[in-house]
């Protein structure tokens, strides 16, 4: 296989390769919704070092819906991705809900996971904060329903623009992802997450484990109280970074700041210095 992008489908899920097969691999997993576009500003960074793979989970970006969105289904899929390769010991990154999955990956299968990275990934249900009203109006009863399949790309741009702290051009095939994911798929993975981080929040999910952890954290995120970021603390193995100014989006927000920690960490571990420079 050359160093091409290679696009294909597999165990029901989009699935796109970037940079060299024989270099270190790196698995990219987003959040709720999103696809793995959403990482499109990190990938060149990431590429020109490592073989990047990443998804579109079920019911979301190019991939199918399926018959069920549970945290650790989900998980086993990119599993059985990482099998077909034959790769082990993989760098694997998680944006938001996307960290559950990575979080449930590594405790299904811990001889697939070398290190693992949380990109405003919400550590527990107390640290959910109020919702922006746009997106509590889209997203429930009664109006959700009714309004979700009639959204317009300015009212999705809006929506996704209240969870950063700063200005960003929304890519437009992000929102294009958006605008095609079905509501009743989208309220189906926001309950199973709901459920997998009631079930046990993901720093006592980690404790277990023993993989070297990195969590990048907004310290402007809006959907996750910031401070909450300091549970990971308690994590053998954990470094925390925290981006002043950042909010829940720092792949677009400071994606090269996202990209040195990212970087950096695959190198080393959990032993490396921070990498955060003085501006991104």
């Amino acid at each position: 296989m050359n160093d091409d992008d290679v696009e294909y489908d597999a165990h029901g899920m989009h699935v796109v390769h970037d940079g060299p097969r024989q270099a270190p691999p790196m698995v990219l997993i987003h959040g709720s919704g999103a696809s793995g576009a959403s990482w499109n500003p990190l990938v060149p960074a990431l590429a020109a070092h490592h073989h990047v793979i990443r998804v579109d989970l079920p019911g979301c970006g190019q991939s199918p819906p399926t018959a069920s969105y549970d945290v650790p289904v989900q998980a086993g899929r990119v599993a059985a991705l990482l099998d077909d390769a034959g790769l082990r010991r993989v760098s694997v990154a998680g944006h938001s809900s996307g960290g559950y999955v990575a979080t449930a990956l590594a405790e299904q299968r811990p001889d697939l996971v070398g290190s693992l990275t949380l990109i405003s990934t919400g550590p527990s249900v107390d640290a959910f904060l109020p919702q922006p009203l746009i997106l509590r109006v889209m997203l429930a009863p009664p109006f959700g329903p009714f309004l979700w399949p009639r959204r317009s790309d300015a009212m999705i741009r809006k929506g996704i623009s209240a969870t950063l702290a700063r200005p960003v051009d929304i890519p437009d095939d992000v929102v294009a992802d958006l605008r095609d994911i079905t509501y009743r798929a989208f309220r189906t993975l926001l309950r199973r997450n709901l459920a997998y981080l009631t079930e046990r929040n993901v720093p006592e999910r980690l404790t277990t484990l023993g993989v070297p952890v990195l969590v990048i954290f907004g310290a402007a995120d809006p959907r996750w109280e910031p401070s909450s970021a300091h549970q990971y603390d308690a994590v053998p193995n954990a470094r925390l970074e925290m981006l002043p100014g950042i909010g829940h989006m720092p792949l677009w927000e400071a994606p090269g700041t996202t990209g040195r920690l990212l970087l950096g960490f695959a190198a080393t571990g959990a032993d490396a210095p921070s990498a955060i420079p003085s501006k991104d």
